[in-house]
């Protein structure tokens, strides 16, 4: 791509600082989001003219809008600190992040009572099929015929 003039470096240089503007007010277009390619296509510039540039011996040289781009984020990253939420998908995102933390850790809470019941669970069914067992024992003495003392009776009502 060519040089361009004065005149459109100058024109360009505006659209890109209005661009800005409107998108770090939060009047994002449909689609778009507050990032470097959404400025670029609402200041009717190319995305790579925000980004640093090879000479053809190998050296780096800044790209003609990369110090726009620069004031941009970090004019967006004031706002985000600030705790200022531009894009609306952002927030969502993160509301859904906390949402999906708190479910988590519901389901964590929930994995541990339900193995907690299962250990009890074991715990009773042992002690039950052990009194069982007993109980067995005991009806099989009794029915041989053995010596086993009758526990007497409560009292009546």
């Amino acid at each position: 791509m060519g040089r361009i003039s004065e005149e459109i470096r100058i024109r360009n240089e505006e659209a890109i600082r209005a661009a800005a503007d409107r998108l770090l007010r939060g009047e994002l277009p449909p689609g778009g989001k507050c990032d470097l390619s959404t400025l670029a296509t609402e200041a009717g510039v190319t995305r790579t003219a925000f980004y640093p540039k090879k000479n053809r011996d190998g050296t780096v040289r800044p790209g003609p809008y990369q110090h726009l781009a620069e004031e941009f984020e970090r004019r967006l990253k004031l706002l985000q600190d600030s705790g200022t939420v531009i894009d609306p998908r952002v927030a969502q995102i993160q509301r859904l992040k906390d949402k999906n933390a708190k479910l988590e850790e519901r389901l964590k809470d929930q994995n541990t009572e339900i193995d907690e019941l299962k250990e009890f669970q074991q715990l009773a069914l042992s002690r039950i099929a052990a009194q069982h067992l007993e109980i067995e024992r005991l009806r099989a003495e009794k029915a041989a015929g053995e010596k086993i003392a009758n526990l007497p009776r409560g009292a009546r009502r």
